[in-house]
């Protein structure tokens, strides 16, 4: 590709691209805020906090979609890495915290509600929401994306550039609900299944990263990709790290009173 050519593609990526996909995540905004009035009339007033996650989740997936750092990730791979860890972890935690399907429950007919538990209850849910499912997703994409030529493609066909992105930000949050059980979870699985499958998914992710940082993407100068590596590393462990923390600490609460209840028998 010449340069003329390449100048073309990032312009066209930095324009309606990017507008096209904010849209859905501007509006999922309004959707969830319009919900919140519904359900705040209807039932006991929706916790603030939650609101205020999804808010916070929105402004992230967008801001690493379209602004300076959007437009830095175009021609910097370290740029696109921090877009990465926005897009696809720290937004779907936030959203995820926010409990977004519990509130659309609370909105909707009593009837559509019924049609969408039993969506929720079918075998296609269940498998893509199984943690194993949900991490070759997530890190199996990821490794797909920046051990072949696809990473160099993507910037070369809009097509492909939007689909590389909502890929990154439904696995994402895919992976996330597989883990943390915050939202309605129609297939729970064990802590201990979830914990193990999480633990090969950070092993997986940081394998990725040192392998980026010693064999660049095509197309990515060697020093791009050091930093892009580095920031995918540590970027990444902070938030594995929070997801690990509620991991445990839900482990935790739900082992916890069954532990007194013994003890208190026993005594």
């Amino acid at each position: 590709m010449n340069v003329l050519t390449h100048i073309h593609h990032q312009a066209e990526l930095g324009g309606w691209t990017s507008q096209l996909l904010v849209f859905p995540f501007l509006l999922a905004f309004l959707l969830y805020v319009v919900a919140v009035k519904r359900s705040n009339r209807a039932y006991t007033k929706w916790p603030l906090k939650r609101t205020l996650l999804f808010t916070g989740g929105i402004i992230l997936a967008v801001s690493a979609l379209a602004g300076p750092i959007a437009e830095r990730a175009h021609v910097d791979f370290s740029y696109h890495m921090y877009a990465h860890l926005l897009l696809g972890m720290l937004a779907p935690l936030l959203l995820a915290l926010a409990a977004p399907m519990t509130l659309l429950m609370r909105t909707l007919h009593v009837n559509t509600s019924r049609k969408l538990t039993r969506l929720l209850k079918s075998k296609p849910i269940s498998v893509v929401t199984d943690p194993i499912v949900a991490t070759v997703l997530n890190i199996g994409g990821l490794w797909l994306l920046y051990t072949t030529p696809l990473y160099e493609s993507m910037h070369q066909h809009i097509g492909l550039y939007l689909f590389v992105h909502l890929h990154v930000f439904l696995a994402g949050y895919l992976f996330t609900i597989s883990m943390i059980y915050v939202d309605l979870t129609t297939h729970r699985r064990s802590y201990l299944y979830r914990a193990i499958i999480f633990v090969l998914a950070l092993a997986g992710h940081g394998i990725l990263s040192k392998f980026i940082y010693s064999r660049p993407p095509l197309g990515v100068p060697v020093e791009q990709a050091e930093r892009g590596g580095m920031v995918m590393y540590y970027g990444g462990d902070v938030v594995d790290a929070i997801i690990l923390v509620i991991l445990c600490y839900q482990w935790y609460k739900a082992t916890r009173p069954k532990a007194l209840g013994e003890v208190a028998l026993e005594g």
